[in-house]
């Protein structure tokens, strides 16, 4: 035998193949790389393969020097094994002889295909006319595997005497295996990489329903279409069938209905057009067809009629305002159309493809005008001839909007929360506006910012739900809401609702600025925090010899940046750190500690203490105080305003006991020191007294 005869209806399928450039299960390749690819189908009590090189010279390889198949099992009872255990099922898969594909040709379209591809002298297409003329000068080489491969698709039968597929009945339930599959080729000749394939019984699936099948009925044809790339390692065809009555479906076409399909082509889409005939009922469904010649479950059932087309489309051509709330649309349609249809529909909706719902109906089919007196703020009208056989004409659509500069009420009672997590949730008041487009939400993460829109569109949900990051060093996140019409029209913002974070970041450290030790009284100044939540600051102290902090002044006035420690002790040595703690009490780190050394001073107890009075009717601050000791010959009176440093502010001669301060500035707070000094040139301790003027 040296050349197979093709069918007819075989050879003009095979055609449309090539021109339509065919998908196949496994796929023609560009690829440079040459391997065998390898598929299979698990079943309740076998495991079916089917292999093939994905390219022409591969595959001719294959086809002469054979595939050896090998199998490892992986796993048992859920639990991989330590070592695979190998068996090698066959070392020579290749094409039966050319004597056994003589009488398959003869009673199987794809044998007579395969045989072809295999055997042929030359690969001629019989019975194609002229467009098989043009085929069968492409690449020869190209064409036998192309063909090839389609059959070996249609047919497991063929694909096992082509020496591309195998039954694996030795299998067992609770055992997973891979198989391989090795071209036998000699790698002098041409490398082609092995493949493979892992499964067991374990993954057997019932073939799927076809998916989205549906079908257009129109004049004398029914456009049928399923969405074939969501099972296109499934099914490689499918089996269309048809009915009159609903119960008894027949076969169209003696052949499995093959999707073709462009390369690159973003359709995912089969289409097959029928012919009817019109105003009679039609019912179609379809099955799947594997690449292991397994037929799918049935799709569901489509059915309808062919109807005869309207010859004339109307056109609207104008519209006419007469109010605010009414207009006037006309359009044309030819007279000799009016013995075709029994009027006309007028159609509306709120969108361009939105529902189109009828508003004027029974319009007589000479009319070609018509008023409409119920106008929102966007209106899309279409109208509809209606044919005298239900059938049916629409026009494009025209947009109608009425003059409206009137904008939406400002959004109220806008509401908020965040939660721990920083996820913040809105809510406010809806409006009542028919014309409503929807809310635009804003948000600024300081109180002078700018606002920045966070909805890209408008959105109609009097919610809306936000991130914030709860880690930043704003405490506080705002929002305002912008409702907006039809017409783009925007309200007035609602008011700004300021959202509290949850804080979990402590505050910043204070820091020491100067410290200062000076007859049993020690001195310390301070920078506060830097953040904008603290609530008060916290000194403590301790000796250098004791582990234990002691907390020895609160100033819960942020305007309090100063502190007298008189409670210490000549001699001894102190430590002091200092704390903020912010309004939901965190605490900061320690700032740097402090150490210093408390000196001796002079006679102790000279001054028998600072006390000041604020004489408001006066304006001037009185101070006294008490003394003892012959040899003291005058005092030194020191003074500090605010954050000011302390300076020698008077001397005052010995007796003195009251002093009056009149040079004063409201809404200031005093810090007063006086110490004695004596005939020998010491001094005594400080006495201080702080007052707020």
């Amino acid at each position: 035998m040296s050349i197979f005869k093709l069918s007819y209806k075989t050879s003009v399928l095979l055609v449309l193949l090539v021109l339509g450039t065919q998908y196949f299960t496994f796929g023609q390749t560009k690829e440079a790389t040459h391997e065998v690819k390898v598929i299979s189908r698990p079943q309740e009590d076998r495991i079916m393969l089917r292999w093939v090189a994905n390219t022409p010279i591969s595959w001719i390889k294959g086809n002469r020097y054979g595939y050896t198949l090998e199998r490892y099992t992986i796993s048992r009872d859920r639990k991989t094994l330590p070592k695979p255990e190998k068996l090698i099922i066959g070392q020579n898969f290749k094409p039966v002889p050319m004597m056994e594909w003589e009488s398959l040709s003869e009673i199987n379209d794809f044998g007579a295909t395969m045989a072809q591809a295999l055997w042929g002298e030359s690969f001629v297409v019989q019975g194609g006319g002229g467009m098989a003329s043009i085929i069968n000068k492409a690449e020869e080489t190209q064409q036998r595997f192309a063909f090839g491969l389609y059959a070996a698709d249609q047919d497991f039968n063929i694909a096992q005497k082509a020496g591309l597929g195998y039954i694996d009945t030795a299998v067992k339930p609770n055992e997973k295996y891979l198989y391989k599959v090795i071209a036998n080729t000699p790698t002098t000749e041409l490398k082609i990489k092995e493949g493979g394939v892992f499964t067991g019984i374990i993954d057997y699936e019932p073939l799927p329903e076809p998916v989205d099948f549906v079908g257009i009925f129109q004049d004398k044809s029914t456009l049928l279409s399923w969405n074939s790339t969501l099972l296109k390692n499934t099914y490689n065809s499918y089996i269309i069938e048809r009915s009159e009555d609903g119960e008894r479906f027949s076969k169209l076409g003696d052949l499995p209905y093959t999707a073709i399909q462009k390369e690159k082509s973003e359709n995912d889409r089969t289409i097959y057009i029928d012919s009817i005939a019109n105003d009679k009922a039609y019912f179609y469904r379809i099955k799947g067809v594997s690449s292991f010649g397994e037929v799918g479950p049935m799709s569901n059932v489509v059915t309808g009629e062919g109807k005869k087309v309207l010859k004339f489309v109307p056109h609207l051509l104008s519209k006419t305002f007469k109010s605010e709330s009414e207009v006037e649309l006309t359009w044309e349609f030819p007279e000799e159309g009016n013995v075709d249809i029994k009027g006309f529909t007028l159609k509306r909706s709120d969108t361009d493809r939105g529902a189109y719902i009828p508003v004027v109906e029974n319009i007589p089919p000479t009319a070609r005008k018509i008023s409409y007196t119920k106008l929102r703020a966007s209106n899309y009208f279409k109208i509809t001839a209606n044919g005298k056989n239900n059938n049916y004409r629409d026009s494009f659509t025209m947009l109608v909007q009425p003059v409206d500069s009137i904008p939406p009420a400002k959004p109220e009672k806008l509401e908020g929360r965040v939660d721990s997590t920083g996820v913040v949730t809105l809510q406010w008041k809806a409006n009542n506006e028919e014309d409503l487009l929807g809310y635009r939400v804003f948000r600024g993460n300081l109180a002078k910012e700018e606002f920045s829109q966070l909805t890209q569109s408008p959105q109609m949900n009097p919610t809306f739900v936000d991130t914030v990051n709860i880690k930043s060093l704003n405490s506080k996140v705002f929002y305002k809401i912008v409702a907006v019409d039809q017409r783009y029209n925007l309200s007035p913002a609602s008011e700004v609702l300021v959202l509290k974070k949850p804080d979990i970041i402590p505050p910043t450290p204070p820091v020491f600025k100067t410290f200062t030790t000076d007859e049993g009284t020690v001195e310390l100044s301070w920078a506060n925090s830097s953040s904008d939540d603290v609530a008060a600051h916290y000194i403590y102290r301790k000796q250098l010899s004791d582990p234990t902090w002691q907390l020895v002044f609160q100033a819960d006035d942020l305007t309090d940046r100063s502190y007298e420690d008189t409670n210490v002790e000549e001699g001894n040595s102190y430590s002091y750190i200092i704390i903020a703690r912010d309004e939901s009490g965190l605490e900061s780190q320690p700032g740097s500690p402090v150490s210093l050394r408390v000196s001796s001073t002079g006679p102790k107890n000279s001054i028998r203490g600072l006390y000041g009075a604020i004489n408001t009717f006066e304006k001037s601050i009185v101070l006294s105080w008490g003394a003892k000791g012959e040899q003291i010959t005058s005092y030194e009176l020191y003074r500090k305003v605010n954050d000011a440093p302390l300076t020698l502010y008077k001397v005052l001669p010995k007796g003195t006991k009251l002093f009056t301060d009149t040079k004063l500035t409201i809404n200031s707070t005093y810090t007063y020191r006086i110490r004695a000094i004596f005939e020998d040139g010491r001094y005594s301790k400080w006495s201080s007294v702080k007052l707020k003027y």
